[in-house]
């Protein structure tokens, strides 16, 4: 079994690795974000098999998810999972890892790009820069990814990283706002919310925390996205030509 980085989008960002593999599985389980180009690369005589999760639309729960690799681990040599992104970074493939080894499998991890550092890039944020951030925070804004899952201490987070990057946020944006400002976050801090990141339909939103929610409102920009806090958002628009302005 292998557990396999789609990366954010871009099939150029895809590994020498995961190419390999695509053209060689018997079995290639994927999820719902990783783009057409990548499924594309697939082996024409493998199948395929829909194991998304998207908000209201759930192909598989994840135990049945889990059971189902199991089961193709002992019926095929080469079973790809892939998933978007990177498998360890909110993409639950430690916990699928752990249950694979736990039966038996043969687990091998096949990183990938994670859109919290990729879609940024390209809409010209550095998450890092000497005059701005020397700090960066991966944080999930999805508050029922699971009823076991620690609650987000958003407190720490805001006084103790000058960049923050939330994956999954866009529906629970309010709540993570209101959080981080009662933490002490200036309501004039930039933040960039960017949408298909690294696709061909990118699509960036740029403001402040205490302004963004009416621009979400007024655009109705939606979901699947990533939300970059901090000071180097202000580069957006001296890095990226194409991208809009922001309302700093």
């Amino acid at each position: 079994m292998y557990l396999v980085g789609a990366g954010p989008g871009d099939p150029g960002l895809l590994t020498l690795k995961a190419k390999t593999l695509l053209e060689s599985a018997d079995v290639v389980v994927y999820d719902a974000l990783v783009s057409e180009p990548i499924l594309a690369m697939i082996a024409p005589q493998a199948d395929r098999i829909h194991a998304g999760k998207r908000r209201g639309r759930h192909s598989l729960l994840q135990e049945q998810t889990t059971q189902l690799l199991i089961a193709l681990a002992q019926n095929h040599a080469v079973v790809v999972r892939l998933k978007g992104g990177d498998p360890f970074v909110f993409g639950r493939g430690g916990e699928e890892m752990e249950d694979l080894l736990a039966a038996g499998v043969s687990v091998e991890v096949v990183p990938g790009i994670t859109s919290g550092i990729a879609a940024p890039a390209y809409a010209g944020i550095p998450l890092t820069h000497r005059q701005y951030s020397s700090s960066v925070t991966f944080v999930t804004g999805h508050e029922m990814v699971d009823k076991y899952r620690p609650e987000v201490n958003w407190e720490a987070i805001a006084q103790g990283s000058e960049t923050i990057v939330i994956y999954m946020g866009v529906r629970n944006l309010p709540n993570i706002i209101d959080s981080l400002l009662k933490a002490g976050r200036d309501a004039n801090t930039p933040i960039a919310l960017i949408r298909w990141g690294t696709r061909p339909d990118q699509e960036e939103l740029l403001g402040t925390l205490g302004s963004i929610i009416e621009q979400v409102e007024a655009t109705g920009f939606e979901a699947p996205a990533v939300a970059v806090v901090g000071a180097v958002v202000q580069l957006a628009p001296i890095l990226c030509r194409g991208c809009p302005q922001p309302l700093f």
